[in-house]
């Protein structure tokens, strides 16, 4: 790979909570990893940071003193499993709920120091469709929604693309089944998001595949561990491999798209032409 090579975004979201978007985060990530390739992960549940404590890791600082000037994003990067690179939020600080858009520019932008560190960035966005979750997403290069089977989850995801797609012009979206009982519960989660978002929306939703529900997943989680790591033969764990392998065939950027997004710099710079 050329010094200049791109980095790939990727952000996980799903508009509610509790369909497991951090657990796909960090086991995704820890496949990658293992796979070859550098990987950090963001924390971007910036007021209710949980990596950490789902790894049993322990900052010293967060991504609130690297907003205050007080360190740089390469002080506070830990070491997780597999040796990613994990990027911690703070937790129960209100203010880093409520950032402007400048703050969200800041933080974005401050990511180009690792950028040639890494070779994908995975991106854990909180629940909801706060302006911190549409920021990263539309920042990221590639955004995968996971939905479980609640009928809320899928309404949720709806209107998560419904507002990146009508207000912000997002038009491909990955999604991911989560928890399911068969690989046919997966397909029809998919089929039902997509009935309603192709039928409202100018979207393309791609679906990426199911994890299986497996106990070795909750498991793991009380043992503040990756099920990658800790049961690397269990159901959830065979199919977080084989998410990494899709994912680590989807096209590098390459032209930035006029926004603010992360790594742009290295979009610029690898393609002369570019103004």
């Amino acid at each position: 790979m050329s010094s200049m090579h791109p980095v790939q975004v990727i952000a996980v979201t799903g508009g509610k909570g509790g369909v497991g978007k951090s657990n796909v985060s960090i086991n995704l990530s820890v496949c990658l990893a293992q796979m070859g390739r550098r990987v950090a992960l963001l924390d971007a549940d910036l007021g209710l940071a949980n990596i950490d404590i789902l790894l049993g890791l322990t900052p010293k600082r967060n991504l609130e003193d690297v907003l205050a000037g007080e360190c740089s994003l390469l002080d506070i990067m830990l070491t997780g499993p597999g040796g990613i690179r994990i990027i911690p939020a703070s937790s129960g600080t209100q203010k880093m709920t409520m950032l402007g858009s400048m703050e969200h520019a800041g933080l974005i932008h401050a990511f180009s120091e690792i950028s040639n560190q890494i070779d994908v960035l995975v991106i854990d966005t909180a629940a909801g469709i706060s302006d911190s979750v549409i920021s990263f997403v539309r920042a990221s290069q590639e955004v995968l929604v996971v939905v479980c089977d609640e009928p809320s989850s899928i309404t949720d995801a709806y209107a998560l693309i419904k507002l990146l797609n009508r207000e912000y012009g997002v038009d491909r979206f990955r999604v991911l089944a989560n928890m399911t009982r068969s690989n046919q519960e997966g397909r029809n989660l998919y089929n039902k998001l997509t009935q309603v978002a192709e039928r409202f929306l100018d979207v393309s939703l791609q679906y990426v595949g199911n994890i299986p529900f497996d106990e070795t997943v909750r498991k793991a989680v009380q043992r503040q561990r990756a099920v990658v790591e800790v049961s690397p033969r269990s159901k959830a764990a065979l199919a977080f491999k084989q998410l990494a392998e899709k994912v680590d065939l989807w096209p590098l950027p390459s032209t930035p798209r006029g926004h603010l997004e992360f790594f742009v710099e290295r979009l610029v710079q690898g393609n002369p032409g570019q103004q």
